[in-house]
Protein backbone atom coordinates (compact mmCIF):
# COMPACT_ATOMS: atom_id res chain seq x y z
CA UNK A 1 0.00 0.00 0.00
CA UNK A 2 1.75 3.72 -0.75
CA UNK A 3 2.77 5.60 2.18
CA UNK A 4 0.06 8.40 1.60
CA UNK A 5 -3.67 7.00 0.75
CA UNK A 6 -6.73 8.67 1.72
CA UNK A 7 -8.78 6.47 4.23
CA UNK A 8 -11.91 4.92 3.28
CA UNK A 9 -14.93 6.78 4.95
CA UNK A 10 -16.23 4.89 8.15
CA UNK A 11 -18.13 1.65 7.84
CA UNK A 12 -19.31 -0.76 10.70
CA UNK A 13 -19.77 -4.28 8.43
CA UNK A 14 -17.53 -6.82 9.97
CA UNK A 15 -16.85 -9.24 7.05
CA UNK A 16 -17.04 -12.74 8.18
CA UNK A 17 -13.72 -15.00 8.33
CA UNK A 18 -12.61 -16.64 5.33
CA UNK A 19 -11.52 -20.40 5.27
CA UNK A 20 -11.92 -21.67 1.12
CA UNK A 21 -9.43 -21.56 -1.27
CA UNK A 22 -6.01 -19.08 -1.57
CA UNK A 23 -6.03 -16.83 -4.71
CA UNK A 24 -3.08 -18.62 -6.06
CA UNK A 25 -5.07 -21.94 -5.77
CA UNK A 26 -8.46 -19.82 -7.20
CA UNK A 27 -6.14 -18.79 -10.17
CA UNK A 28 -4.87 -22.46 -10.57
CA UNK A 29 -7.85 -24.26 -10.64
CA UNK A 30 -9.53 -21.23 -13.21
CA UNK A 31 -6.70 -22.12 -15.77
CA UNK A 32 -7.08 -25.93 -15.61
CA UNK A 33 -11.11 -25.86 -15.76
CA UNK A 34 -12.22 -22.68 -16.77
CA UNK A 35 -12.26 -21.73 -20.63
CA UNK A 36 -9.05 -19.69 -21.50
CA UNK A 37 -11.12 -16.91 -22.61
CA UNK A 38 -11.67 -15.28 -19.26
CA UNK A 39 -9.84 -12.29 -17.93
CA UNK A 40 -8.87 -10.52 -15.27
CA UNK A 41 -7.89 -6.98 -13.96
CA UNK A 42 -4.59 -6.11 -12.17
CA UNK A 43 -0.89 -7.94 -12.28
CA UNK A 44 -1.47 -9.49 -8.97
CA UNK A 45 -5.30 -11.21 -9.31
CA UNK A 46 -8.09 -9.48 -7.02
CA UNK A 47 -10.41 -12.11 -5.30
CA UNK A 48 -13.37 -10.83 -3.48
CA UNK A 49 -16.05 -12.85 -1.25
CA UNK A 50 -18.36 -10.71 0.53
CA UNK A 51 -20.27 -7.28 -0.50
CA UNK A 52 -22.05 -5.21 1.73
CA UNK A 53 -23.65 -2.01 -0.20
CA UNK A 54 -20.97 0.13 -2.03
CA UNK A 55 -18.24 -1.62 -0.77
CA UNK A 56 -16.42 -5.28 -1.15
CA UNK A 57 -14.15 -7.64 0.63
CA UNK A 58 -11.06 -10.01 -0.13
CA UNK A 59 -10.24 -13.18 1.70
CA UNK A 60 -8.28 -10.84 3.77
CA UNK A 61 -11.07 -8.67 4.98
CA UNK A 62 -9.73 -5.75 3.17
CA UNK A 63 -12.29 -3.25 1.95
CA UNK A 64 -12.45 -2.14 -1.33
CA UNK A 65 -14.77 0.81 -2.66
CA UNK A 66 -16.72 -0.74 -5.77
CA UNK A 67 -16.61 1.97 -8.18
CA UNK A 68 -17.45 0.15 -11.26
CA UNK A 69 -20.63 -1.76 -9.29
CA UNK A 70 -20.03 -5.03 -11.17
CA UNK A 71 -19.80 -3.93 -14.37
CA UNK A 72 -22.35 -1.51 -14.20
CA UNK A 73 -25.03 -4.62 -12.41
CA UNK A 74 -25.23 -3.50 -8.65
CA UNK A 75 -27.88 -0.71 -8.16
CA UNK A 76 -29.14 -0.29 -4.89
CA UNK A 77 -25.83 -2.20 -3.01
CA UNK A 78 -24.12 -5.48 -2.88
CA UNK A 79 -26.09 -7.60 -0.78
CA UNK A 80 -29.00 -5.13 -0.01
CA UNK A 81 -30.95 -6.64 3.30
CA UNK A 82 -34.19 -5.95 2.01
CA UNK A 83 -33.27 -8.16 -1.23
CA UNK A 84 -31.97 -10.78 0.38
CA UNK A 85 -34.90 -10.97 2.54
CA UNK A 86 -37.15 -10.82 -0.46
CA UNK A 87 -34.71 -13.52 -2.35
CA UNK A 88 -34.78 -15.47 1.16
CA UNK A 89 -38.52 -15.78 1.35
CA UNK A 90 -38.94 -16.67 -2.40
CA UNK A 91 -36.47 -19.50 -2.02
CA UNK A 92 -38.37 -21.03 0.89
CA UNK A 93 -41.56 -21.15 -1.26
CA UNK A 94 -40.66 -22.02 -5.06
CA UNK A 95 -37.31 -21.92 -6.87
CA UNK A 96 -38.57 -22.45 -9.99
CA UNK A 97 -41.34 -22.76 -11.87
CA UNK A 98 -42.20 -21.83 -15.88
CA UNK A 99 -44.50 -19.57 -17.79
CA UNK A 100 -46.62 -22.30 -18.48
CA UNK A 101 -48.06 -22.12 -14.40
CA UNK A 102 -49.46 -18.98 -13.58
CA UNK A 103 -47.09 -17.40 -10.71
CA UNK A 104 -48.27 -13.45 -8.70
CA UNK A 105 -44.78 -12.47 -8.89
CA UNK A 106 -44.17 -12.18 -12.87
CA UNK A 107 -47.08 -10.63 -13.31
CA UNK A 108 -47.39 -8.61 -10.64
CA UNK A 109 -43.64 -7.20 -11.51
CA UNK A 110 -44.86 -6.64 -15.20
CA UNK A 111 -47.29 -4.01 -14.33
CA UNK A 112 -44.66 -2.39 -11.75
CA UNK A 113 -42.41 -2.52 -14.38
CA UNK A 114 -44.43 -0.87 -17.03
CA UNK A 115 -45.79 1.71 -14.69
CA UNK A 116 -41.94 3.34 -14.98
CA UNK A 117 -42.41 3.72 -18.45
CA UNK A 118 -43.43 6.39 -20.60
CA UNK A 119 -46.56 6.03 -23.15
CA UNK A 120 -47.61 2.83 -24.49
CA UNK A 121 -44.75 0.67 -23.82
CA UNK A 122 -46.49 -1.60 -21.80
CA UNK A 123 -45.61 -5.46 -22.69
CA UNK A 124 -42.62 -7.00 -20.62
CA UNK A 125 -41.17 -10.23 -21.55
CA UNK A 126 -38.42 -11.06 -19.34
CA UNK A 127 -35.34 -13.22 -19.71
CA UNK A 128 -32.02 -13.77 -18.39
CA UNK A 129 -29.35 -11.65 -19.58
CA UNK A 130 -28.38 -8.10 -22.23
CA UNK A 131 -27.58 -10.48 -24.65
CA UNK A 132 -30.67 -12.23 -24.98
CA UNK A 133 -32.91 -9.54 -24.71
CA UNK A 134 -31.48 -7.64 -27.41
CA UNK A 135 -31.63 -10.86 -29.56
CA UNK A 136 -35.12 -10.42 -28.84
CA UNK A 137 -35.04 -7.31 -29.74
CA UNK A 138 -34.07 -7.82 -32.86
CA UNK A 139 -36.35 -10.44 -33.88
CA UNK A 140 -39.08 -8.32 -32.47
CA UNK A 141 -38.28 -5.55 -35.22
CA UNK A 142 -37.29 -8.06 -38.25
CA UNK A 143 -40.65 -9.70 -37.37
CA UNK A 144 -42.95 -6.99 -37.13
CA UNK A 145 -41.92 -4.75 -40.00
CA UNK A 146 -41.10 -7.56 -42.11
CA UNK A 147 -38.13 -5.66 -43.07
CA UNK A 148 -34.26 -7.33 -42.24
CA UNK A 149 -31.78 -4.25 -42.37
CA UNK A 150 -30.71 -3.54 -38.59
CA UNK A 151 -28.73 0.00 -37.99
CA UNK A 152 -26.39 -0.25 -35.04
CA UNK A 153 -23.93 2.44 -34.58
CA UNK A 154 -20.06 2.37 -34.46
CA UNK A 155 -18.25 2.15 -30.91
CA UNK A 156 -21.30 0.04 -29.62
CA UNK A 157 -21.84 -3.06 -27.23
CA UNK A 158 -25.10 -4.93 -27.44
CA UNK A 159 -23.78 -8.42 -25.98
CA UNK A 160 -21.87 -11.62 -26.71
CA UNK A 161 -24.37 -14.03 -28.96
CA UNK A 162 -23.94 -14.45 -32.30
CA UNK A 163 -26.62 -11.90 -33.55
CA UNK A 164 -25.60 -9.31 -30.60
CA UNK A 165 -22.28 -9.27 -31.54
CA UNK A 166 -22.77 -8.33 -35.26
CA UNK A 167 -24.39 -5.31 -33.83
CA UNK A 168 -21.53 -4.94 -31.69
CA UNK A 169 -19.02 -2.42 -33.16
CA UNK A 170 -15.69 -3.42 -31.24
CA UNK A 171 -12.90 -5.68 -33.34
CA UNK A 172 -11.79 -7.05 -29.60
CA UNK A 173 -15.48 -8.25 -29.20
CA UNK A 174 -16.05 -9.77 -32.67
CA UNK A 175 -14.97 -13.04 -33.47
CA UNK A 176 -14.27 -14.56 -37.02
CA UNK A 177 -17.61 -16.46 -37.43
CA UNK A 178 -20.50 -15.70 -39.30
CA UNK A 179 -22.21 -12.62 -37.75
CA UNK A 180 -23.60 -9.03 -38.61
CA UNK A 181 -26.07 -10.17 -41.55
CA UNK A 182 -27.78 -7.43 -42.84
CA UNK A 183 -26.12 -5.08 -40.25
CA UNK A 184 -24.62 -1.50 -40.98
CA UNK A 185 -22.93 1.32 -38.48
CA UNK A 186 -23.78 4.50 -38.50
CA UNK A 187 -21.06 6.97 -37.32
CA UNK A 188 -20.65 7.23 -33.79
CA UNK A 189 -22.00 10.49 -32.43
CA UNK A 190 -18.80 10.73 -30.21
CA UNK A 191 -18.15 14.94 -29.39
CA UNK A 192 -14.54 14.34 -28.45
CA UNK A 193 -13.40 12.24 -31.44
CA UNK A 194 -15.93 13.31 -34.22
CA UNK A 195 -16.08 15.72 -36.28
CA UNK A 196 -19.11 17.51 -34.64
CA UNK A 197 -18.51 18.92 -30.76
CA UNK A 198 -21.20 18.81 -28.40
CA UNK A 199 -21.30 22.57 -28.24
CA UNK A 200 -22.14 22.63 -32.46
CA UNK A 201 -25.79 23.11 -32.69
CA UNK A 202 -26.16 21.19 -35.54
CA UNK A 203 -23.70 18.45 -34.04
CA UNK A 204 -26.84 15.84 -33.14
CA UNK A 205 -28.24 16.66 -36.69
CA UNK A 206 -25.13 16.04 -38.55
CA UNK A 207 -24.11 13.24 -36.78
CA UNK A 208 -27.69 11.59 -37.44
CA UNK A 209 -27.16 12.21 -41.37
CA UNK A 210 -25.20 9.37 -41.99
CA UNK A 211 -28.14 7.23 -40.62
CA UNK A 212 -30.04 8.51 -43.46
CA UNK A 213 -27.15 7.90 -45.77
CA UNK A 214 -26.90 4.14 -45.03
CA UNK A 215 -30.63 3.68 -45.63
CA UNK A 216 -30.08 5.21 -49.02
CA UNK A 217 -26.73 3.73 -50.13
CA UNK A 218 -26.76 0.43 -47.82
CA UNK A 219 -30.21 -0.56 -47.54
CA UNK A 220 -33.06 -1.38 -49.56
CA UNK A 221 -34.57 1.54 -48.74
CA UNK A 222 -36.27 -0.07 -45.86
CA UNK A 223 -34.39 -1.10 -42.81
CA UNK A 224 -36.41 -3.38 -39.62
CA UNK A 225 -34.57 -1.24 -37.23
CA UNK A 226 -32.02 1.25 -35.41
CA UNK A 227 -30.71 -0.17 -31.88
CA UNK A 228 -28.53 2.34 -29.70
CA UNK A 229 -27.28 2.30 -26.17
CA UNK A 230 -28.65 5.56 -24.30
CA UNK A 231 -25.27 6.49 -23.47
CA UNK A 232 -22.15 3.99 -24.79
CA UNK A 233 -21.03 1.80 -22.27
CA UNK A 234 -18.44 -0.27 -22.85
CA UNK A 235 -17.16 2.16 -25.72
CA UNK A 236 -16.30 4.65 -23.08
CA UNK A 237 -19.48 6.68 -21.75
CA UNK A 238 -19.65 8.65 -24.91
CA UNK A 239 -22.71 10.91 -24.64
CA UNK A 240 -25.08 11.78 -27.44
CA UNK A 241 -24.96 15.93 -28.64
CA UNK A 242 -28.40 17.13 -27.95
CA UNK A 243 -30.80 16.25 -30.46
CA UNK A 244 -28.91 12.90 -31.86
CA UNK A 245 -31.97 10.51 -31.32
CA UNK A 246 -34.31 12.88 -32.12
CA UNK A 247 -33.36 13.09 -36.00
CA UNK A 248 -31.87 9.38 -36.18
CA UNK A 249 -35.52 7.90 -34.97
CA UNK A 250 -36.76 10.41 -37.63
CA UNK A 251 -34.74 8.95 -40.06
CA UNK A 252 -35.39 4.97 -39.22
CA UNK A 253 -39.41 5.52 -38.80
CA UNK A 254 -39.25 7.23 -42.31
CA UNK A 255 -37.52 3.76 -43.94
CA UNK A 256 -40.22 1.75 -41.93
CA UNK A 257 -37.65 0.91 -39.00
CA UNK A 258 -38.18 0.87 -35.17
CA UNK A 259 -36.26 2.17 -32.92
CA UNK A 260 -34.62 0.48 -30.09
CA UNK A 261 -33.27 1.78 -27.07
CA UNK A 262 -30.20 -0.15 -24.95
CA UNK A 263 -30.78 0.60 -21.57
CA UNK A 264 -28.76 -2.17 -20.22
CA UNK A 265 -26.08 0.32 -18.59
CA UNK A 266 -28.30 3.55 -18.47
CA UNK A 267 -31.73 2.59 -16.91
CA UNK A 268 -33.05 2.74 -13.47
CA UNK A 269 -31.78 6.40 -12.64
CA UNK A 270 -28.41 5.60 -13.19
CA UNK A 271 -27.82 8.91 -15.43
CA UNK A 272 -29.83 11.45 -12.71
CA UNK A 273 -31.69 13.21 -15.16
CA UNK A 274 -34.17 10.76 -16.59
CA UNK A 275 -35.00 7.57 -14.94
CA UNK A 276 -34.48 6.26 -18.40
CA UNK A 277 -31.30 7.18 -20.38
CA UNK A 278 -33.60 7.89 -24.15
CA UNK A 279 -35.19 10.54 -22.10
CA UNK A 280 -32.63 12.55 -21.82
CA UNK A 281 -32.51 13.11 -25.66
CA UNK A 282 -36.32 13.79 -25.35
CA UNK A 283 -37.46 10.34 -28.00
CA UNK A 284 -39.88 7.11 -27.23
CA UNK A 285 -38.63 4.41 -28.38
CA UNK A 286 -41.07 1.54 -30.03
CA UNK A 287 -38.57 -1.30 -27.93
CA UNK A 288 -36.31 -0.96 -24.79
CA UNK A 289 -34.14 -3.20 -23.56
CA UNK A 290 -33.10 -3.32 -20.13
CA UNK A 291 -30.50 -5.76 -17.72
CA UNK A 292 -28.13 -5.69 -15.18
CA UNK A 293 -29.50 -2.89 -12.80
CA UNK A 294 -32.90 -4.44 -13.19
CA UNK A 295 -31.82 -7.22 -10.81
CA UNK A 296 -29.23 -5.75 -8.77
CA UNK A 297 -27.49 -8.81 -9.77
CA UNK A 298 -29.55 -11.26 -10.39
CA UNK A 299 -29.65 -12.90 -14.08
CA UNK A 300 -32.68 -10.84 -15.06
CA UNK A 301 -33.31 -8.74 -18.16
CA UNK A 302 -36.40 -7.46 -19.73
CA UNK A 303 -37.84 -6.39 -23.07
CA UNK A 304 -40.40 -3.53 -22.98
CA UNK A 305 -42.12 -2.77 -26.08
CA UNK A 306 -46.41 -2.20 -27.38
CA UNK A 307 -48.73 -4.09 -27.08
CA UNK A 308 -49.02 -4.01 -31.02
CA UNK A 309 -45.59 -4.99 -31.24
CA UNK A 310 -45.45 -7.97 -28.52
CA UNK A 311 -48.42 -9.46 -30.91
CA UNK A 312 -45.46 -10.49 -33.18
CA UNK A 313 -44.63 -13.17 -30.86
CA UNK A 314 -47.83 -14.48 -30.53
CA UNK A 315 -47.13 -15.88 -34.35
CA UNK A 316 -45.13 -18.64 -33.43
CA UNK A 317 -44.66 -20.68 -30.07
CA UNK A 318 -41.71 -18.45 -28.46
CA UNK A 319 -40.62 -19.69 -24.94
CA UNK A 320 -38.14 -18.90 -21.87
CA UNK A 321 -37.15 -21.62 -19.56
CA UNK A 322 -35.62 -19.46 -17.01
CA UNK A 323 -37.51 -16.01 -18.15
CA UNK A 324 -39.83 -14.76 -15.00
CA UNK A 325 -37.99 -17.48 -12.22
CA UNK A 326 -39.70 -16.14 -9.27
CA UNK A 327 -36.61 -16.16 -7.40
CA UNK A 328 -34.63 -13.55 -10.08
CA UNK A 329 -38.61 -11.84 -10.23
CA UNK A 330 -38.47 -11.63 -6.74
CA UNK A 331 -35.35 -9.75 -6.37
CA UNK A 332 -36.03 -7.42 -9.16
CA UNK A 333 -39.40 -6.45 -7.53
CA UNK A 334 -37.52 -5.68 -4.19
CA UNK A 335 -34.65 -3.97 -6.30
CA UNK A 336 -37.58 -1.63 -8.41
CA UNK A 337 -38.96 -0.92 -5.09
CA UNK A 338 -35.99 0.25 -3.39
CA UNK A 339 -34.85 2.39 -6.29
CA UNK A 340 -38.01 3.99 -6.69
CA UNK A 341 -38.48 4.47 -2.89
CA UNK A 342 -35.68 5.74 -2.18
CA UNK A 343 -35.26 7.93 -5.36
CA UNK A 344 -31.64 6.87 -6.17
CA UNK A 345 -32.35 8.52 -8.87
CA UNK A 346 -32.22 12.02 -7.45
CA UNK A 347 -29.12 10.55 -5.67
CA UNK A 348 -27.74 9.78 -8.79
CA UNK A 349 -28.10 13.05 -9.82
CA UNK A 350 -26.33 15.32 -7.26
CA UNK A 351 -23.78 12.97 -6.35
CA UNK A 352 -23.16 12.52 -10.20
CA UNK A 353 -22.86 16.47 -10.63
CA UNK A 354 -20.35 16.19 -7.38
CA UNK A 355 -18.39 13.69 -9.17
CA UNK A 356 -17.67 15.26 -12.35
CA UNK A 357 -17.45 18.93 -11.26
CA UNK A 358 -14.74 17.24 -9.04
CA UNK A 359 -12.85 15.25 -11.99
CA UNK A 360 -13.01 18.11 -14.13
CA UNK A 361 -10.64 20.05 -11.74
CA UNK A 362 -8.37 16.97 -11.59
CA UNK A 363 -8.31 17.56 -15.58
CA UNK A 364 -7.21 20.73 -15.27
CA UNK A 365 -4.48 19.45 -12.56
CA UNK A 366 -3.35 16.29 -14.25
CA UNK A 367 -2.49 16.77 -18.20
CA UNK A 368 -3.15 12.91 -19.15
CA UNK A 369 -7.02 13.24 -18.66
CA UNK A 370 -8.46 14.44 -22.16
CA UNK A 371 -11.83 14.52 -21.37
CA UNK A 372 -14.56 14.11 -18.72
CA UNK A 373 -17.69 13.38 -19.82
CA UNK A 374 -21.03 11.21 -18.49
CA UNK A 375 -24.34 12.11 -16.58
CA UNK A 376 -25.17 11.09 -13.19
CA UNK A 377 -23.15 7.78 -12.22
CA UNK A 378 -21.67 6.76 -15.25
CA UNK A 379 -19.11 8.51 -16.18
CA UNK A 380 -15.67 8.50 -18.22
CA UNK A 381 -12.24 9.46 -18.00
CA UNK A 382 -10.56 9.44 -21.28
CA UNK A 383 -6.78 9.69 -21.21
CA UNK A 384 -5.08 10.62 -24.54
CA UNK A 385 -0.79 11.29 -24.30
CA UNK A 386 -1.59 14.40 -25.92
CA UNK A 387 -4.31 16.53 -25.93
CA UNK A 388 -3.82 18.20 -29.19
CA UNK A 389 -3.45 14.75 -31.36
CA UNK A 390 -5.77 12.53 -28.59
CA UNK A 391 -3.66 9.81 -29.15
CA UNK A 392 -4.95 7.27 -26.55
CA UNK A 393 -3.15 6.35 -23.76
CA UNK A 394 -3.99 3.00 -22.49
CA UNK A 395 -0.54 2.50 -20.82
CA UNK A 396 -1.64 5.25 -18.08
CA UNK A 397 -5.38 4.24 -17.76
CA UNK A 398 -3.95 0.46 -16.66
CA UNK A 399 -1.26 2.09 -13.93
CA UNK A 400 -4.11 4.07 -12.71
CA UNK A 401 -6.09 0.90 -12.24
CA UNK A 402 -3.45 -0.37 -10.42
CA UNK A 403 -2.88 2.63 -7.91
CA UNK A 404 -6.16 3.05 -7.29
CA UNK A 405 -6.68 -0.60 -6.55
CA UNK A 406 -3.32 -0.28 -4.06
CA UNK A 407 -5.46 2.92 -2.32
CA UNK A 408 -9.13 0.29 -1.77
CA UNK A 409 -10.97 1.80 -4.89
CA UNK A 410 -11.92 -0.53 -7.82
CA UNK A 411 -12.86 0.99 -10.71
CA UNK A 412 -13.33 -0.20 -14.80
CA UNK A 413 -11.72 0.78 -18.08
CA UNK A 414 -13.20 0.76 -21.68
CA UNK A 415 -13.10 2.28 -25.09
CA UNK A 416 -11.59 0.39 -27.93
CA UNK A 417 -7.94 1.42 -26.93
CA UNK A 418 -8.58 0.58 -22.98
CA UNK A 419 -8.10 4.05 -22.45
CA UNK A 420 -11.06 5.35 -20.31
CA UNK A 421 -12.31 4.84 -17.05
CA UNK A 422 -14.94 3.93 -16.44
CA UNK A 423 -17.07 5.07 -12.77
CA UNK A 424 -20.32 3.45 -12.51
CA UNK A 425 -20.43 2.78 -8.87
CA UNK A 426 -23.63 1.11 -6.76
CA UNK A 427 -26.21 3.94 -6.72
CA UNK A 428 -26.58 3.95 -2.92
CA UNK A 429 -23.07 5.69 -2.39
CA UNK A 430 -22.55 8.88 -0.43
CA UNK A 431 -20.79 12.34 -0.47
CA UNK A 432 -17.75 10.91 1.64
CA UNK A 433 -17.67 7.47 -0.75
CA UNK A 434 -17.37 10.54 -3.66
CA UNK A 435 -14.83 12.39 -1.85
CA UNK A 436 -12.71 9.68 -1.22
CA UNK A 437 -12.75 8.46 -5.78
CA UNK A 438 -12.04 11.49 -6.32
CA UNK A 439 -9.06 11.86 -3.36
CA UNK A 440 -7.81 8.20 -4.65
CA UNK A 441 -8.07 9.24 -8.36
CA UNK A 442 -5.40 12.65 -7.57
CA UNK A 443 -2.95 10.71 -5.82
CA UNK A 444 -3.17 8.07 -8.60
CA UNK A 445 -3.32 10.05 -11.64
CA UNK A 446 0.16 11.57 -10.30
CA UNK A 447 1.51 8.37 -9.43
CA UNK A 448 0.93 6.93 -12.97
CA UNK A 449 2.17 10.00 -14.58
CA UNK A 450 5.68 9.68 -12.90
CA UNK A 451 5.29 5.96 -14.01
Amino acid sequence: MPAKTPALPPYSHQPKPYHGPSTEEVLKLRKEHLTPSLFHYYKKPLMLVEGSMEYLYDEKGRRYLDAFGGIVTISVGHCHPEVIAAVDEQNHLLQHTSTIYFHPGIAQYGKELADCMPGDLKVCYFVNSGSEANELALMLARSYTGNYDIIALRNSYHGGTSNTMGITSHHTWKYNVPQGFGVQFAKSPNPYRGLWPATDPQAGKNYAADIEDLIRFASPGKIAGFIAESIQGVGGTVVYPDGYLTEAYRHVRAAGGLCIADEVQTGFGRTGKSFWGFQNQGVQPDIVVMAKSIGNGAPLAAVVTTNKIAETLAQRIHFNTYGGNPVSIAQGRATLKIIRRDNLQLRCANLGDRLLNGLRKLQEKHEPIGDVRGMGLMIGVEAVKDRKTKEPNREFIAEVLEQCRERSLLIGKGGLFGNVLRIKPPMCITEADVDFILSVLDESFTAATKG
